[in-house]
């Protein structure tokens, strides 16, 4: 089993020592730099760390970091092959949710990540519980907690049933701070084939509309609708941002053959699309 060779428990400064008889250096590395632990799930021989930029998880797309310590020496794993499934647990029902493979963080030596998009969550952020199964070294763990999942102010994650009674999860990845100019936009699409199975979406395409309600629902210049693209299995375009305050992004989806499956061109007369998402700064 090989580990990062750490002092523990410090804050993870970078040390640089050189010592004058035999020229040894001794690094310690920061692996969690800006990040915020938000809690950590434990078993009877590791303690699975979980990190966001926030300190916390809340509805829509949560970018998540991991980190498991041995509960024996207190080091890092390097060497682990992770698979997680976040369950919403309803009166009636069990549910999960999309999620991402977990990977190892490049250029870290113990740092892992994915996302999960919690598409909603109870009032008392209850109802989701992380599961976790892991390999190290052809050993097998499993660990598993509840977690606390927030409500996001703003509509960031919707689920449609589209024209071809296909159900879709839609959530805004980008932008995560938003600024007065033209923003990158990307957008992640699922479909849920059943209740523990949401695929990535391919090949469709989004038609942006941004509207401001409160300013006589003005739209703004150079927005971008948005395209797939295969690197990231995302789909990306740009939304011009022209005064801070609250946005509409008016949304049409639309399949690889061209079919209108959601939403509406803004008029008039009809001043919002079925399917949107809202961006507040």
């Amino acid at each position: 089993m090989k580990f990062t060779h750490y002092l523990f428990p410090i804050f993870f400064f970078l040390i640089h020592i050189s010592c004058s008889d035999d020229d040894t250096d001794i690094t310690i590395i920061d692996e969690i730099e800006s990040l915020k632990k938000v809690q950590e799930i434990t078993n009877d021989t590791h303690t699975i760390e979980l990190y966001t930029d926030t300190g916390h998880f809340s509805t829509g797309y949560n970018d998540i970091s991991l980190r498991i310590k041995n509960n024996s020496d207190n080091t890092y794993i390097e060497n682990a092959s992770l698979t997680w499934n976040p369950v919403m647990t309803m009166p009636t029902m069990k549910h999960s949710c999309p999620k991402s493979t977990i990977s190892k963080v490049p250029g870290k030596n113990t740092l892992y990540n994915g996302y999960i998009i919690y598409q909603m969550t109870h009032m008392d952020m209850s109802g989701w519980t992380l599961n976790i199964s892991y390999t190290i070294n052809d050993n097998s763990y499993e660990a598993k907690a509840p977690l606390l999942v927030g409500q996001s102010n703003r509509q960031n994650v919707t689920t449609i049933t589209g024209s071809d009674d296909t159900k879709y999860i839609i959530a805004l990845i980008a932008p995560s701070v938003p600024k007065i100019a033209v923003n990158d936009v990307k957008i992640g699409i699922y479909t849920m084939e059943d209740a523990f199975s949401f695929p990535v979406v391919k090949n469709y395409s989004i038609a942006l509309d941004p509207r401001m309600p409160s300013m006589g629902n003005h739209s703004s210049p150079n927005n971008e609708d948005l395209i797939y693209s295969d690197i990231d299995t995302m789909y990306h375009g740009r939304l011009s941002l022209t005064m801070s305050g609250y946005w509409v992004l008016n949304l049409k989806l639309i399949n690889d053959q061209g079919m209108l499956l959601k939403g509406e061109d803004i008029t008039t007369d009809h001043l919002q699309s079925s399917l949107y998402l809202e961006i507040e700064f």
